[in-house]
């Protein structure tokens, strides 16, 4: 695998339009969740319900985004990213204008879940212009857009300081409009456009039970970055008393490190296959969370849960190269389903984290639930494989697949 390959394999300028549209609508997904502090201290929240408010848009963004999966499939990627950046500003600006109550909080954390949904447009759209071998690399790409969560947990602390955390939803509108103006001049249709999809289409694809599989394995990888990214903020800013903005810049430097070891996933799943990068994903991910349960020194708390982030980013690219394959003709169908699936992992693991302080005071045991969650997804994964091994055949699926290793010898000694 070679850049000048990628390069001519497909449409650079549309790979870079889906990157900056996921990449703001990222920033706008989570940006609750560095607000976390100000806002909860501003209409005295608990844990419980700062834990609810900031996953909410994780929520959401599994509910829209097989809605704007099938509309990107029916009208085009490049239409529906317009349509989701235009729908983005709406939060952003009632969170600016309107939001003077605690009941405020819902419907903009609600509507919040449409930048959520730019996953089941901005990947396909990315993908159908590069074939299988380089998907990997293109997915890992598309989906480093989740590097706007560093310009949520860097920038919105500072500017709540500054400015006061009403105006930061004033100023998140920029970029957003400044992504839409040049998402418009760059993107452009694949070739390869799906046909357009029906509730049959869904219903066909979700009776296999790889897709449910693929979907449980991204909402322990994506959804557990996600979650954190919206959670640490308030962690280290309560768990270790560090200032709002401090805790700001600690999760910025976990969030670093998943964004942009995503396309490091994608390409090392290429080369070695994804079932193998997951499996390892998934062991050490228990081991940290079960070290970070014991609530260490600031530092090393930091330390492992940015490895736990960099891993996570790698197990989401790992995830990305093995549904192309599996689904070559369902891309958006499986991207807006397993995306789905990932948002409401990350749903759950806010809430559970802040339900559980409320009732025990310290976050330790729901940290340790996290990592007994990646530890039994690790003995499925063991399971699956063997099942995998017996039905993923062909050599070229095996050489670019699941199991494959440089060279294809394990996959060609398989398919034989």
């Amino acid at each position: 695998m070679s850049w000048s390959g990628f390069r001519k394999a497909g449409h650079l300028p549309t790979l870079a339009a889906s990157f900056l549209y996921f990449d703001v609508s990222f920033m706008a997904w989570v940006i609750l969740g560095p607000l976390a502090p100000y806002i909860g201290e501003t209409f005295r929240l608990s844990a419980t319900e700062k834990g609810f408010f900031v996953a909410l848009p994780l929520l959401a963004g599994s509910f829209f985004r097989p809605l704007l999966g099938a509309v990107g499939d029916r009208i085009g990627g490049r239409r529906a990213g317009l349509i989701g950046m235009t729908l983005t500003l709406i939060p952003l600006l009632i969170g600016w204008r309107f939001a003077t109550a605690p009941v405020s909080l819902y419907p903009i954390a609600f509507l919040l879940g449409v930048a959520g949904a730019s996953f089941a447009v901005a990947l396909p759209l990315a993908s159908r212009w590069f074939p299988p071998e380089y998907q990997g690399l293109a997915m890992g790409i598309a989906g480093a857009g989740n590097s706007g969560t560093l310009l949520s947990t860097l920038l919105a602390p500072r500017l709540a300081a500054a400015v006061g955390w009403r105006n930061t939803f004033g100023f998140a509108l920029l970029p957003v409009t400044a992504a839409l103006i040049v998402f418009a001049a760059l993107a452009r249709e694949s070739p390869r456009r799906s046909a357009a999809v029906t509730g049959r289409d869904y219903w066909s694809a979700l009776k296999q039970a790889d897709a449910g599989w693929l979907c449980y394995l991204y909402c322990m990888t994506f959804g557990g970055f996600v979650g954190l990214a919206s959670f640490l903020t308030l962690y280290f800013h309560e768990q270790y008393g560090l200032s709002k903005v401090h805790a700001g810049d600690y999760t910025s430097i976990a969030v670093i490190a998943g964004s942009f070891l995503r396309p490091v996933g994608g390409l090392i799943s290429d080369r070695v296959g994804g079932y193998r990068v997951l499996l390892a994903v998934l062991g050490l991910v228990a081991i940290c969370l079960f070290a970070i349960s014991s609530a260490p020194p600031v530092t090393i708390g930091l330390l492992l849960l940015t490895l736990v982030m960099a891993l996570l980013g790698i197990g989401n690219g790992a995830v990305f190269q093995i549904l192309p394959l599996r689904f070559p003709d369902k891309v958006g169908i499986m991207t807006g389903v397993v995306g789905a699936a990932g948002g409401f992992g990350g749903f759950l693991l806010p809430s559970l984290l802040g339900w559980i302080k409320d009732r025990t005071g310290q976050y330790g045991a729901g940290i340790a639930i996290c990592g007994a969650v990646a530890l039994v997804g690790m003995c499925v994964l063991l399971r699956l494989g063997a099942r995998w091994r017996r039905s993923w055949t062909g050599p070229a699926l095996w050489r670019t697949g699941v199991f494959a290793r440089q060279g294809g010898r394990t996959g060609e000694r398989a398919a034989a």
